[in-house]
């Protein structure tokens, strides 16, 4: 088993503040706040990543839109009830968070230690492209788990879809936004983001 460290959960983004902070909760009086990070690709699209800071990391009244940043942190997931059910909050932790001063090689970067907590989902678009969905349990400190949805592409998906749950992978990849729309009961269509991993690198690991 993987050591319960923040070693097997690491991200690096870097882009501008899309959206100011909002506060978001307090632990122990320490208070952390919600913003978006407009993170581009080489292709020109434009991921736009939650991310959640505290405010004993960095002058939450810094953080205006436009001001460019470079966080450095982990991939977390929650449970929230909304519309009547749970679901899956995604968001990047900061753990550090400093102003951008320099061009960044690779502005979105991250690499995940964990273990396929469900049967991967391997499908053809119709462009003929082959995709794989796994869902990726990380583990962290105090028994708790991150559950992160992973895509992976070509060779990789037509791999990883034998793949047994409880099989321990490391990948390295990017944190994408897809934005999509939700039919809800009502029948209103409901604008919302998902949020995933899309792999570029896999490696199993044994024993």
């Amino acid at each position: 088993m993987v050591e319960h460290t923040s070693e097997n959960n690491q991200v690096l983004v870097a882009g501008k503040v899309d959206s100011p902070p909002t506060f978001a909760h307090e632990i122990y009086g320490e208070g952390f706040y919600n913003f978006t990070l407009a993170v581009p690709r080489l292709s020109g699209y434009i991921d736009l990543l939650p991310v959640t800071v505290s405010e004993r990391l960095i002058d939450i009244g810094k953080l205006s839109v436009g001001t460019e940043v470079v966080v450095k942190g982990q991939f977390r997931s929650y449970n929230k009830y909304l519309d009547g059910k749970n679901r899956l909050i995604l968001t990047v932790f900061a753990k550090d968070i400093a102003m951008k001063d320099e061009e960044i090689k690779n502005p979105n970067q991250i690499y995940l230690d964990g273990y396929i907590c469900k049967p991967p989902v391997y499908r053809t678009t119709p462009l003929n492209r082959e995709i794989a969905d796994v869902l990726l349990a990380v583990n962290r400190p105090y028994n708790k788990s991150d559950y992160i949805p992973v895509i992976m592409w070509g060779r990789n998906a037509r791999f990883s879809q034998n793949l047994a749950v409880g099989q321990r992978i490391r990948i390295w990849g990017r944190i994408q936004s897809r934005p999509y729309q939700k039919k809800l009961p009502s029948g209103e269509i409901q604008d919302r983001i998902a949020y995933e991993v899309s792999v570029s690198k896999l490696q199993l690991v044994n024993g």
